[in-house]
């Protein structure tokens, strides 16, 4: 019996002290990973989105498949849903060109995450991938598909 409730006891001082850690390490706070669209990253980020909207071609990728639409099945559309607009398939993310206007395209957030904590928290930097890297955009640019379209990634892709 005694042993028993030392087990338990230990058990419950590892799960307190578990949660602990974690609670502390997270400073209270959760990443929803909800997504905002890019128009809230213009906020403060206006020269960025400016950039964006005028000289990268991600920013009207949803326009490339509306055109395509009709000669896709369900399957190779949700395909193109993946690069082609912003958090396909992700909680908030988008659904549909009706439901989701605001996540149509290949957003700021498809780079840097979703953004909804960080426009929340004040634009903690913590709550946001700020510092990309290639292999982030190799998720999309991987040699498969930048040899069938021959799209190349481009880091500053007009934005910054």
């Amino acid at each position: 019996m005694l042993h028993s409730v030392w087990s338990k006891g230990c058990i419950a001082f590892f799960a307190t002290a578990f949660f602990v850690v974690i609670f502390m390490a997270s400073d209270g706070r959760t990443n929803s990973g909800q997504y905002v669209g890019s128009e809230a990253c213009a906020e403060c980020h206006d020269k960025e989105f400016d950039n964006f909207k005028k000289f990268s071609k991600k920013a009207h990728s949803g326009d490339s498949v509306k055109i395509m639409a009709g000669d896709l099945t369900k399957s190779e559309l949700e395909e193109c849903y993946q690069c082609h607009v912003t958090g396909f398939g992700k909680p908030g993310g988008f659904v549909s060109f009706k439901e989701t206007p605001e996540l149509a395209d290949c957003g700021c957030e498809t780079c840097h995450g979703p953004g909804f904590d960080h426009v929340e928290e004040g634009g903690d930097t913590d709550l946001i991938k700020g510092d990309l890297e290639i292999s982030d955009c190799e998720t999309c640019h991987n040699p498969e598909r930048v040899e069938a379209f021959d799209f190349k990634p481009l880091m500053y892709g007009g934005a910054h």
